[in-house]
């Protein structure tokens, strides 16, 4: 790869950084000694080092980690709930042992007395730093509540759900004909129904007898056919005629967030949507973490699947008490995620996916009960889980490619999923290629210095004037912009928090189009950039976005790191397409999908200018949305598609991006802002970048002070 007396450059260290992220989880080689004790909060990211005895409370304040609290730390709100994470974190490299905290105190006894903690929770203002610590903040301690943006979208689906309601009258027992009443009501669905070789779930016989009777031998039939060649199953019975609904989930199960959409099997209606963050991301907030955790813990794959399991029937429970529905209502459930969430819902130990050659346990669908997940709802209610393309391209691909149908497109349309791992399609009605970016959690508003998760008061929205320098931004709950009249009135309650994935997208584009970023990602200086918002900053300089420090509030500022991360996530996904753009034979494709939770919210312009996608006229640049949910969606509501994805699955052409030598020649050029190697002549033509360097190997602030390093 690269020679012992090579010259770097600064993408090729970018790169070099980019695989050592990658690899040394699966290899790991020490862990750097500190003075002090590294804490370090998920899922924030944020990290520091504390001297023993500070409360976490107190490191959450000092790190701006989003950790609620009304009593000011005297154990009295309990709001301050944090959960300690224990074994070993590759990633980070940190081992964490028993007795990293200070023991269980009075004030925490006092209050698991009079109202109970989960068990592993600590209060964050009692528990006290002993040693290297990873603390995740729960949903429900965090100030700012994470707000899932994975909406349902509208679609043109043809009813046909597999769970579906028929209405019969039975034959009543009679002493001259001796039959069971189960033989009798299945002959009479047969006789008045188009249905062949019924069978019934154990669970309806207990309570079968006494509905025939109540309902003087007319009753509602519940009955799932798993396929069109599958045996139907009798799963629920109503005395009389049934007059209401059933329902059905159709869930997007993410590295970091999990949406559920809850949709009327009797008119393909979504009537409630929600979702919450994957309770797994404490143990690792990418794929590789997670498997790296269960690798290097005993029962690490186990804890996994019990955290998310616990978490989706905590979702379902959730979204049924929001539509004010019986849980038991819920009879069929469809899934779509990546290998490793896949594996490790299912309890599969995700070991084989964390080295070459990324062999699935299983790439087929898979129909099961409900209950076998750890789900609570109807004791029949079945789980069917799309197929999966890849070791890395996953059940949540083949949703994406049920929803956006990239097989029966006339033109080349390039397919992005973009998330902490990144899905990508291409193709067309000749053929359709896929493979997986690994692109970090970089996007999502993690390892980003003032970054955080999509929430009330996160900047999602930048413009920076190229003549003044000066920005305005627009925040998540608000829809004025910054120097727009009453936008300080309206954001008054959730304040400026920090910024979010698109928001810093946003910013990193309107700064190299601005003339404040070079084309390799560095920030000039005040002189350099005729601004005094570009701050000194260690050896590199930060763009400061907004500064409420003097009044108590927070100073967000973009940093070289900042960018740095970026890049790296960027560069991923660019060369991911630009690999399935060669294996296809071309240099262009007609258009571009953005999916996923983040895709929709990611401006065109701004995605090309930074060099995320390929580059096409802004007006080819669409969102689907969330294209996994709605291929979900397709799935639970018309059981005819289950079978059409798996075929079309079969017939997908898998890329393995970790064994393609052009990778790091995609990377490296990618790295640069758009790209160093593809011209981007539609983007410039459309908007001139400035050609500036402030690569000038200064170190008092006047350049980045970077040099070229040899190894």
């Amino acid at each position: 790869m690269f020679g012992a007396d090579d010259t770097f450059s600064d993408a090729d260290v970018l790169y070099q950084d980019y695989m050592k992220r990658r690899l040394c989880i699966s290899t790991p080689k020490g862990y750097r000694m500190v003075e002090e004790h590294l804490v370090l909060f998920t899922p924030s990211g944020r990290r520091g080092h504390f001297e023993t005895g500070t409360p976490i409370l107190t490191a959450a304040r000092q790190l701006g980690v989003d950790l609620d609290s009304v009593c000011g730390g005297r154990g009295i709100c309990s709001k301050c709930q944090i959960t300690p994470g224990y074994g070993e974190f590759p990633k980070h490299g940190i081992i964490v042992k028993e007795g990293a905290l200070s023991d269980w105190n009075a004030v925490e006894q006092r209050y698991q007395d009079k109202r109970g903690l989960i068990e592993g929770r600590r209060l964050g203002c009692q528990a006290t730093v002993q040693n290297d610590i990873v603390i995740d903040v729960p949903p429900e301690s965090q100030i700012h509540k994470q707000v899932v943006r994975k909406r349902a979208e509208v679609l043109d689906i043809t009813l046909n759900p597999s769970v579906r309601l028929f209405y019969v009258e039975v034959e009543e027992p009679d002493m001259h004909k001796p039959s069971g009443d189960l033989e009798r009501l299945i002959a009479a669905l047969e006789s008045q129904w188009p249905l062949k070789k019924l069978q019934a779930d154990l669970s309806i016989l207990p309570k079968m007898q006494s509905i025939l009777r109540k309902g003087s031998w007319k009753v509602t039939c519940a009955v799932h056919h798993s396929d069109e060649n599958g045996i139907p199953q009798i799963i629920h019975l109503w005395p009389g005629f049934y007059e209401g609904s059933i329902y059905g989930m159709a869930v997007d199960l993410g590295s970091t967030t999990i949406a559920a959409h809850l949709c009327d099997l009797q008119t393909g209606n979504v009537i409630a949507s929600s979702g919450l963050m994957n309770p797994q991301i404490r143990f690792g907030e990418d794929l590789m973490s997670r498997v790296s955790y269960a690798m290097m813990n005993a029962n690490g794959d186990q804890e996994m699947t019990r955290a998310v399991r616990e978490g989706m029937d905590e979702l379902f429970t959730k979204i049924a008490f929001d539509a004010e529905i019986d849980k038991e209502l819920i009879m069929d459930a469809v899934f779509v995620c990546n290998p490793v969430m896949h594996h490790l819902f299912l309890g599969i130990d995700p070991f084989e996916l964390g080295q070459a050659p990324f062999a699935l346990a299983t790439s087929n669908s898979i129909s099961l009960h409900a209950i076998q997940l750890g789900i609570n709802i109807h004791k029949s209610a079945r789980a069917y889980f799309l197929p999966c393309i890849a070791g890395h391209v996953g059940a949540d691909a083949a949703a994406v490619a049920l929803s956006e149908a990239p097989n029966k497109s006339d033109d080349l349309v390039l397919v992005v999923d973009v998330g902490t791992n990144a899905e990508i399609l291409l193709g067309n009605k000749e053929k359709v290629l896929a493979c997986s970016s690994p692109t970090g959690p970089a996007f999502e508003g993690a390892q980003i210095s003032s970054g955080q998760r999509a929430a009330p008061g996160a900047i999602e929205k930048v413009e920076i004037d190229p003549s003044t320098k000066e920005p305005r931004f627009r925040v998540i709950g608000c829809d004025l912009w910054s120097d727009e009249k009453g936008f300080w009135e309206e954001t008054n309650d959730t304040g400026i928090t920090g910024i979010c994935g698109s928001g810093i997208i946003e910013a990193i584009a309107e700064m190299r189009m601005a003339g404040i970023l070079d084309p390799s990602g560095l920030i000039g200086s005040a002189v350099q950039t005729g601004t005094e918002r570009c701050v000194l900053d260690g050896r590199t300089n930060s763009y400061v976005m907004h500064d409420a420090s003097e009044t108590g509030g927070p100073k967000i500022t973009v940093t070289n790191p900042d960018i740095r991360a970026i890049q790296m996530a960027k560069a991923a996904l660019y060369s991911g397409a630009r690999l399935l753009m060669d294996k296809f034979g071309v240099d262009t494709v007609d258009r571009v999908v953005l999916a996923g939770a983040f895709g929709a919210h990611i401006s065109p312009k701004h995605a090309m200018v930074l060099g995320m996608i390929p580059d096409v006229p802004f007006e080819k640049v669409t969102s689907a949305g969330n294209a996994a949910g709605s291929g979900a969606r397709i799935a639970l509501i018309d059981k005819s598609q289950r079978a059409g994805i798996e075929e079309t699955v079969r017939r997908i052409e898998k890329i393995e991006t970790a064994i393609e030598p052009k990778f790091q020649e995609h990377f490296v050029n990618a790295s640069a802002i758009p790209n160093s190697g593809d011209p981007f002549t539609l983007l410039k033509e459309k908007i001139p970048l400035p050609m500036v360097n402030f690569n000038t190997g200064g170190g008092d602030g006047s350049g980045s002070g970077r040099r070229r390093r040899r190894r």
